[in-house]
């Protein structure tokens, strides 16, 4: 497994290029907006892949609650911070198109709100799992993934529940999209998740790792004279 990651990650910067240079040279120029909407083949497949995340985080949450698994408690922790990098991705670069499309950087509509709203849960969900010292806190950590899981289909549904100025969905009902454009779309998505599973298989390891260390510190405490006192 070692030898394959440096393979990998070669090719998925590869991939990565390739994706750029379809985002960047090869896809039509949008008629309406011009070329500031090419910040869109990155904006949308960030989100698309911390949906991949956060709901892989929500179902290892779950797993380890039932469990107790810490396996499933160093997917969960992983998948998060995954989750937590590309979302904040989404709200970079969603403001930088917003500015001169809209003519201004922010405004609290749902679909905004409710994708910060998401960000701040999982960043509360980081903190609590770095800063926390009781044994407890992967417990509370899952708990408050599972809860926070629920601001996810707010985020997706919320331009067809609510009034809002973000764009309607340009694929299934909402609209329609240049299949060339949807093309460059889902390879920029799949350069996406090859880098966040890269990124992810990576963390995993380290994360089981750790808990291997912590394992086996608590065992060396407990066989120390007056350990178990």
């Amino acid at each position: 497994m070692k030898r394959a990651f440096p393979i990998l990650a070669v090719l998925t910067a590869g991939f990565l290029g390739y994706a750029g240079y379809q985002a960047l040279f090869v896809a039509p120029t949008d008629q309406m907006q011009g070329d500031v909407y090419r910040i869109i083949y990155y904006h949308v497949p960030s989100a698309w892949t911390s949906f991949v995340f956060f709901f892989t985080n929500f179902v290892a949450s779950i797993v380890y609650l039932v469990r107790r698994n810490p396996k499933a408690d160093a997917i969960a922790v992983s998948a998060a911070e995954l989750g937590v990098v590309f979302c904040t991705i989404v709200l970079v670069t969603g403001p930088i198109w917003a500015r001169p499309v809209w003519g201004i950087w922010w405004t609290w509509d749902w679909r905004l709100t409710s994708t910060l709203v998401m960000w701040l849960i999982y960043v509360s969900y980081l903190v609590l799992r770095r800063f926390s010292t009781g044994g407890q806190a992967p417990v509370l950590a899952a708990v408050l993934a599972v809860i926070g899981a629920l601001d996810i289909p707010l985020v997706y549904f919320s331009i067809w529940f609510f009034r809002t100025q973000h764009p309607q969905p340009v694929i299934g009902e909402g609209g329609s999209v240049d299949p060339r454009m949807l093309h460059v779309w889902l390879i920029n998505w799949a350069a996406f998740l090859c880098l966040g599973g890269l990124v992810f298989w990576a963390r995993y390891r380290v994360e089981t790792m750790q808990q291997e260390v912590d394992e086996t510190e608590a065992l060396e405490s407990l066989l120390q004279p007056g350990g178990s006192r």
